[in-house]
């Protein structure tokens, strides 16, 4: 059996792992910040590190021969013109025009191939996770940023300038917040990670009570999205209200989408699977009251699996497309 490394290139970490050919096993997975503050050389030279760290892994627990490792698929954030393997801009990383696919198959000696990190998150959910078997699937993944994908009959839709799926991007109030791309009313700027943290903040500083900053020692500004959700599992009244109104915003876009594409599954992937049952609830009655009812009752909204791994299993089903033309 031949094996990939996907490479899934996050705002805030970097994930690696040595992937079989089949996508029925991951080994050697390896973490790292991606600092992009260091500048794209350094971020680049810790990729081929953490590639090289994932196949030594590989061969001391599964045996599995460098030789047997045949190329690496990248997941970067975007917009990208995958033709030529380069990452266009990349609001959360700073990086624009730059050959990321070359650089990084010069740095690690593989042939490389490169697409969007949400895209790969996707279709690696697809391949191996909670969408199997979905002939239409449509999904988000909710970090740092807010990504998407669509997979029609197994196939990643990129459309005509590789921006297919930017679902983050979408406006859902015209007058709305600034978003980091320089749009206002963005999704991503209501219900990313960043900014969920950032309403949560806001409340307080307005006066609402809660116990959000008893989880980090009293220090306001080390409240996360993470630290919210642990606060609704909690009970924290306030957290639950954001968590709430997080799902008001998701299901505002999820019914939109569903409206417009009619897909089989919608996949919500990414740190915001936390908040679990307090988050889908509410999120699936919204999509429920604002959607087509024929679309909606074939449509099912699930979390996405592969907590962490998604997008390296899906940046190496995005090599096998991209080189043999088949998953």
């Amino acid at each position: 059996m031949r094996f990939l490394v996907g490479v899934d290139i996050g705002g805030t970490n970097i994930v690696v792992g040595t992937v079989a050919e089949d996508g029925s096993a991951v080994f050697g997975v390896r973490a790292d910040a991606t600092r992009p503050e260091e500048g794209a050389p350094t971020v680049i030279r810790r990729i081929a590190q953490l590639v090289e760290e994932s196949v030594t892994e590989a061969g001391r627990v599964a045996h599995v021969p460098r030789d047997r490792i045949v190329g690496v698929g990248i997941g970067s954030p975007g917009p990208l013109d995958r033709e030529r393997g380069v990452v266009l801009l990349t609001p959360n990383l700073g990086w624009r025009n730059l050959p990321l696919r070359q650089l990084v198959s010069d740095a690690v000696g593989l042939p490389a191939t490169l697409d969007n990190d949400a895209n790969c998150a996707i279709y690696g959910v697809w391949w191996v996770g909670a969408a199997r078997g979905s002939r239409y699937l449509v999904g988000i993944t909710v970090g740092t940023g807010i990504g998407g994908g669509i997979v029609i009959e197994g196939q990643l839709y990129h459309g005509a300038a590789d921006a297919a799926g930017e679902i983050g991007h979408a406006t859902i109030d015209s007058t709305g917040r600034r978003c980091k791309c320089g749009n206002y009313g963005c999704l991503e700027a209501y219900a990313s990670g960043p900014a969920i943290a950032a309403r949560a903040i806001e409340g307080m500083e307005a006066g609402a009570e809660t116990r959000l900053a008893s989880y980090v020692g009293g220090d306001v500004s080390r409240i996360t999205a993470q630290t919210v959700y642990e606060a609704a599992h909690d009970a924290d009244a306030y957290a639950l209200e954001v968590v709430r109104e997080t799902a008001k915003f998701l299901g505002a876009g999820v019914a939109n989408l569903i409206n417009i594409l009619n897909p089989d599954t919608f996949v919500i992937a990414g740190g915001v699977t936390l908040a679990g049952d307090h988050l889908f609830v509410p999120l699936r009655a919204e999509v429920n009251r604002r959607a087509f009812r024929p679309a909606v009752e074939r449509c099912r909204i699930v979390p996405g699996e592969l907590p962490g791994t998604a997008g390296v299993f899906g940046a190496a089903a995005t090599f096998k497309t991209q080189t043999w033309g088949r998953v």
